[in-house]
């Protein structure tokens, strides 16, 4: 038997000519790659490095911001805590200010108030005041006058609580201005005319009036007078004769008015006024002038009736004992009866919806 042969030993190849060419470079592209790794890393740190100083100088700069603002926020807490305090002083202060305020405008309400009152109580008495005048003068121009000072008062204080009263006076004057009311100083004129012709009244029993001597009738134009002034260079016996004429003349009318008065046929239906003595007559004048001057107090006192009975008591008094048929008993009796029909009572209009209003502003209603 023979030997097996030998197996073959494994061929080793050459290595190629490619292969060796890249285990050379391998090396350097490791050792570049970690160059570049290194400077990657480098740049990485670096910009690491300035991130981390950039995060630092942030960070300081939001540390010293957040210290300004912490001193900020310590110093807008501590102005808060001191706007608080004035703030609670200006309430204070506002507060004090409010009640004097309220205070001032009650004080001021009152001084008007007050105001108001004396002006109304002012007012009110100056007007009864009016009133008293107006009844002692029988005249409403004094009340008029008093309503006119009012209402321009009124208008000077512009107070809407006197409206009312101002609205009254304007009523009161438009009534007062259009009554009528009684003559009182004619009627005292016609009472003193009466009396001051009391001594031309005849009696029944006393001489009668005087009758006025007939003037001497003026000759006519042309018409020579029956004595003629005599001329200066007249004769003395035309003198003489133009006197004894005039004398003449004179005694013969006063002669005639002797012979008229020497008897008196009269009735007399009276007996008393044939029993008065003839010195009794002042004493009959003077009881009638008395009389007027009763009636004339009356009047100016607007006692009315009193003068009316005044009036009266005259009427009788001249029937009993003056002469009325003789002048100037007629005229002085129609004088008389016209009194009696104007010695009206007329009542004065007063200015009640005044004094009530200025009542109810006085109350403050």
């Amino acid at each position: 038997m023979s030997d097996p042969a030998p197996a073959a030993e494994p061929s080793v190849a050459p290595p190629a000519l490619g292969g060796s060419s890249r285990a050379r470079w391998l090396p350097w592209a490791a050792a570049g790659l970690a160059v570049l790794a290194l400077a990657a890393a480098v740049l990485l740190w670096q910009r690491v490095g300035r991130t981390q100083q950039e995060l630092a100088r942030r960070t300081m700069e939001l540390q010293t911001e957040l210290a300004a603002a912490r001193a900020q926020v310590e110093q807008a807490q501590s102005i808060a805590a001191e706007l608080q305090a004035k703030l609670g002083v200006l309430e204070l202060r506002v507060a004090e200010v409010s009640l004097q305020r309220s205070q001032l405008e009650e004080l001021m309400l009152a001084v008007s108030r007050a105001r108001d009152d004396a002006l109304v109580q002012d007012l009110e008495a100056a007007l009864r005041l009016a009133i008293q005048q107006s009844e002692l003068t029988g005249s409403v121009q004094p009340m008029v006058s008093a309503l006119q000072g009012a209402q321009q008062r009124i208008g000077r204080a512009a107070q809407p609580r006197l409206n009312p009263v101002q609205r009254a006076i304007a009523r009161d004057l438009e009534r007062l201005r259009a009554a009528t009311l009684l003559d009182v100083p004619a009627l005292v004129t016609r009472l003193d005319e009466l009396a001051r012709g009391v001594e031309e009244w005849p009696l029944r029993n006393g001489p009668p009036p005087a009758r006025p001597t007939s003037a001497p009738s003026r000759p006519k134009a042309g018409a020579t007078p029956a004595a003629a002034a005599p001329q200066p260079d007249a004769f003395w016996w035309q003198r003489w004769q133009a006197w004894a004429d005039r004398q003449l003349r004179d005694g013969w009318q006063r002669l005639q008015q002797a012979a008229a008065d020497l008897v008196r046929i009269r009735r007399i239906d009276p007996p008393e006024a044939v029993l008065l003595a003839p010195e009794q007559a002042y004493f009959l004048r003077e009881n009638a002038r008395l009389l007027l001057l009763n009636a004339r107090l009356a009047v100016l006192a607007r006692q009315f009736d009193g003068a009316r009975a005044d009036v009266r008591a005259l009427q009788r008094h001249l029937q009993r004992y003056f002469d009325l048929e003789a002048a100037p008993m007629p005229a002085v009796q129609r004088a008389l009866e016209e009194l009696l029909r104007d010695l009206r009572h007329d009542a004065l209009p007063r200015p009640d919806e005044t004094l009530a209003a200025l009542v109810a502003a006085a109350g403050g209603r």
